[in-house]
């Protein structure tokens, strides 16, 4: 073990008396030397959580001005304003892209990483007007598909479902342009502030709408249709975990539920394995699905328990 630039252990402060010399000697032991389990075995730099946070912030100001950014925005300073928000936010986008393609690309040199931050970076500022689309669809299925709603307003500013969908979109654009590290903190972050953990490989429709939310989990290879409704606690989970022949799971492979256009799935639902759930299907609260269901089913919990005690 190389000590030679590291501070003498004896200087360390220790006001308490603890002996913490010996116990950073130790960490450093398994730090570097019993259970060394850094990517590739270098010190990297990390994203930054903390800048991550500024991103959305940024971003979300860019998207929705008004809600996010400044309250009395007029029409001759919101285009200046949502300029500033994503020339700032982009730039921060761009560093942490870099910091992260160390963890996913084949490329290690300094020159090449920028480069494909760049791009990255740049290809994913040119679909905002698209993720911005597609949001609109998202809160108008909120104000559209839950009578206690009084205004857009309110969902943007109070919805933590609006807030997940947010972050989902942004992150899933992210994972497809090369990026899935960075993804993988915004989903995160958002799972953190919402209760709702969405990987953000899931595919997603438009006009998706996450009543309540907490506890709602949403798997890697899901595919979720338009106009598809979300109850709170709402798993779409894998049913098993195949495994190479050293014992390893097996991924990347489809283990995750399909749910078609126009479904509504209600709270405590279950849904497991990669099954198909028909178009215009209702699946009832704390139903456990393990099975496809045809287009325009209606599964309830009843129904469920009767299938189960026939002969």
């Amino acid at each position: 073990m190389d000590t030679s630039n590291t501070p003498e252990l004896s200087a360390l402060v220790d006001t308490a008396g603890l002996g913490l010399s010996a116990v950073v000697a130790g960490l450093r032991t398994s730090r570097e030397v019993t259970n060394k389990i850094r990517y590739r075995g270098e010190i990297r730099e990390l994203p930054s959580r903390e800048a991550m946070h500024k991103l959305l912030q940024h971003l979300q100001a860019a998207l929705f001005p008004t809600h996010y950014g400044h309250t009395d925005l007029s029409d001759e300073t919101i285009d200046y304003f949502v300029g500033s928000q994503l020339n700032t936010g982009l730039s921060i986008l761009k560093e942490q892209v870099r910091r992260s393609l160390y963890f996913s690309s084949d490329l290690q040199e300094d020159a090449p990483l920028r480069e494909q931050a760049a791009r990255i970076t740049r290809d994913f500022a040119h679909q905002l007007p698209a993720v911005r689309d597609v949001l609109v669809s998202d809160i108008q299925a909120a104000y559209h598909g839950d009578p206690a709603a009084s205004s857009i307003s309110e969902i943007l500013l109070c919805y933590p479902g609006t807030t997940a969908i947010i972050y989902h979109r942004l992150a899933h654009a992210l994972h497809q342009l090369g990026a899935p590290l960075l993804a993988r903190l915004i989903a995160d972050i958002a799972h953190s502030a919402t209760g709702i953990d969405i990987h953000p490989a899931a595919q997603i429709g438009p006009s998706f709408f996450i009543d309540h939310g907490t506890g709602v989990v949403i798997g890697e290879t899901t595919i979720i249709g338009r106009n598809v409704r979300l109850y709170q606690a709402v798993t779409l989970g894998a049913k098993r975990f195949p495994q190479e022949p050293d014992g390893s799971l097996v991924k990347g492979i489809p283990r995750h539920p399909i749910v078609e256009d126009d479904v509504v799935v209600y709270a405590g639902a279950t849904l497991l394995g990669r099954i198909t759930i028909g178009r215009g299907s209702v699946i009832g609260g704390n139903v456990w699905l393990t099975h496809s269901v045809p287009a325009g089913s209606n599964v309830s919990q009843a129904e469920m328990l009767s299938d189960c005690r026939q002969p």
